[in-house]
């Protein structure tokens, strides 16, 4: 049996776009994924708006809540948790197939068809180019990368004091979606006293997403129905598995599904790629000629760590801190919900001290409607049935602000594999990662920075939760790069230093994390690193 030119491992953005770009360049391409699918829900959800299901379906407690109420969380606020029933597939089959310990780092990870991509809040951002050159990338480039994804997966956005820190130089994008009148009112007090915010560092505008306001492809455009946690039926926001199912059309694509990729063996001629497959849980062995791992920084770590069977071995790890905030406009207290609305973030206010693009704070800012009542109420300081009644009251001038931090390197910061015989791969990944106590104290600064100015802005912070390291689902820096070819490092071209055949198309390299949402770049990434494979033929 001929084996295939590459195996990607992982259906996710990095995945996807490294992918099309070796199946475009007429590759032969095998992918092989666990793609975990939401068989319970998705066709249940109809064509309908937030409001309009609210009224008038009779059955609709199954995907708001879920058929077993698993929609419904209590407790501490955790990763993952916000997840609605239609998007709990994302977390399926992980605590067993990806064992993780850790007293201190609690991330998200995904076994879905489209990985965490299925999820993702769609935000776009180029990064600057000293960001790109503290992370280890080459900035034109990346550059012209960011025009490649952009023309593939389709972005909306606008030029205004956001855009430099999301659309870059980015000129092929379809106009920004409509605002809701709770970001209407942030944005008009801005836009009055802009130089003022602009003098202490702040700059508000609408944020790039990868979601269509004009038809693209097949794909329509956006609907304002409020279902974005729901459902995905009409392909407006960018999903990877989208390019995916694209890809099983083509005659030199081949979809593997069902496979835990475990670790690899080089030879001289080919490599031979370890999987579980979870239909049976017993080991498959594939070959190809050359390997791109695209299966999150922690799978990747998980494979490279196995690959190379030495242990006492400590791995960096990089992660956006991050924490949210409930805000109330109460201009807006009292009024009639929207009918055409968005759940993606609405609103960017970066932080740039400096005004150098560079060492910049992110928030997203999002109005609070269709993740229902009961998932905000629990942070109310009164009992359940009086917060019920304030709330509804109290929706419609609710923002939601979550705020990204910087980060880099520290030794508190790392993963290793441990031996656990109860897993079915025989080990866990152990993760230790705090913050020193500068980066506490900046990061306390910055945020207090924040709540200032939405209070200038005509909003007011009601609590600052901090979800714990992990939650922020941006991470990094396990297999940096360098240009010594040391063990457990990529080259600057993605391959993984010691070996001759083997990529990374993932965030693995990356030798610092930016603030902005980091997808985009990870997309333009992977699509750089599969043409260094296709050049090093």
């Amino acid at each position: 049996m001929e084996i295939p030119d590459y195996i990607v491992v992982g259906s996710g953005c990095t995945g996807a776009m490294a992918a099309q770009t070796l199946v475009e360049a007429g590759a032969s391409v095998h992918m092989l994924d666990v793609g975990v699918v939401n068989d319970t829900y998705a066709s249940l959800i109809p064509d309908k708006d937030f409001i309009g299901i609210r009224k008038t379906e009779a059955e609709q407690y199954r995907y708001w809540i879920g058929n077993e109420a698993e929609g419904v969380s209590w407790g501490k606020v955790k990763t993952g948790e916000h997840l609605t029933p239609s998007r709990k597939h994302l977390l399926q089959q992980v605590d067993k197939y990806l064992p993780l310990t850790s007293t201190s780092f609690f991330p998200m990870e995904s076994l879905a068809y489209g990985g965490l991509g299925s999820g993702w809040g769609l935000g776009c951002c180029e990064f600057s180019k000293r960001e790109l050159d503290a992370i280890g990338l080459e900035d034109s480039s990346m550059k012209t990368a960011y025009t490649t994804i952009a023309k593939r997966i389709g972005i909306s956005g606008t030029q205004d004091d956001a855009a430099p820190f999301t659309l870059g130089g980015l000129t092929d994008y379809q106009p920004a979606p409509l605002m809701d009148r709770n970001h209407q009112l942030l944005l008009k007090k801005y836009t009055h006293h802009k130089n003022g915010f602009n003098k202490r560092g702040f700059f508000l505008g609408r944020p790039a997403l990868a979601l269509l306001t004009q038809d693209k492809d097949g794909r329509k455009k956006y609907a304002y129905q409020d279902m974005d946690f729901y459902s995905d039926k009409d392909e407006s926001a960018y999903r990877p598995w989208i390019t995916v199912n694209q890809l099983k059309r083509k005659g030199n694509f081949k979809y593997i599904g069902d496979r835990l990729v475990t670790e690899f063996l080089e030879h001289p001629d080919h490599i031979e790629v370890y999987c579980i497959n979870i239909i049976t849980d017993t080991t498959e062995v594939f070959k190809c000629k050359k390997l791109l791992l695209a299966s999150g920084v922690l799978g990747t770590a998980r494979i490279v760590l196995r690959s190379f069977k030495k242990e006492n071995v400590k791995l960096p790890l990089l992660c956006n801190p991050y924490t949210y905030i409930p805000c109330i406009q109460p201009r807006m207290i009292g009024k009639e919900a929207e009918q055409k609305k968005m759940g993606f973030a609405q609103l960017s206010l970066f932080y740039d001290e400096h005004h150098t693009n560079e060492d910049v704070v992110m928030a997203s800012i999002y109005s609070y409607q269709s993740l229902m009542l009961f998932r905000i109420i629990k942070e109310a300081p009164l009992n359940f049935v009086d917060a019920r009644i304030i709330m509804r009251y109290l929706m419609s001038g609710i923002l939601i602000m979550g705020i990204h931090h910087p980060e880099q390197r520290s030794p508190l910061k790392y993963l290793e594999m441990d031996r656990n015989e109860d897993s079915i791969t025989g080990d866990q990944l152990k993760v230790g990662y705090e913050l020193t106590e500068e980066e506490k104290k900046k990061k306390e600064e910055r945020e207090k920075k924040y709540i200032k100015v939405m209070r200038s802005l005509g909003a007011y912070a009601l609590k600052r939760i901090n979800p714990g390291y992990g939650s922020s689902i941006h991470y990094a820096g396990t297999l940096p790069f360098s240009k010594n070819n040391t063990s457990y490092t990529l080259n600057p071209q993605g391959k993984l230093n010691g070996t001759q055949n083997i990529y990374v198309a993932d965030g693995s390299g990356f030798n610092y994390l930016p603030a902005k949402g980091l997808t985009f770049s990870l997309m333009a990434n992977a699509h750089l690193t599969a043409l260094n494979a296709l050049k090093s033929e």
